[in-house]
């Protein structure tokens, strides 16, 4: 798989999925991985976009993934289209 720019929280939830099947992984076996039931994996996976960063983290640790932050290119990009540059 390549590199992924993510700019909202909702992308996660492919991203993180297309890894697993990419590693040739199934929810159980990313469960006993991260040392929890495979609903339970199920649930952060579908709700990726609420995982906390620890999880993520771990998440992402299992995978052999990981996530690099970097500057955006131009200040022109600084706020996509349609992506509000605040959301709390």
């Amino acid at each position: 798989m390549g590199n992924y720019t993510i700019q909202t929280a909702d992308q996660l939830k492919p991203i993180i999925a297309g890894f697993r099947k990419n590693a040739g992984l199934t929810q159980a076996d990313m469960a006993s991985r991260l040392g929890i039931t495979q609903q339970t994996y199920s649930a952060a996976e579908r709700n990726a976009s609420n995982m906390s960063l620890s999880k993520l983290l771990s998440v992402l640790n299992a995978l052999g993934v990981e996530i690099v932050l970097q500057p955006k290119h131009s200040s022109a990009e600084a706020t996509p289209s349609g992506v509000k540059s605040a959301q709390w």
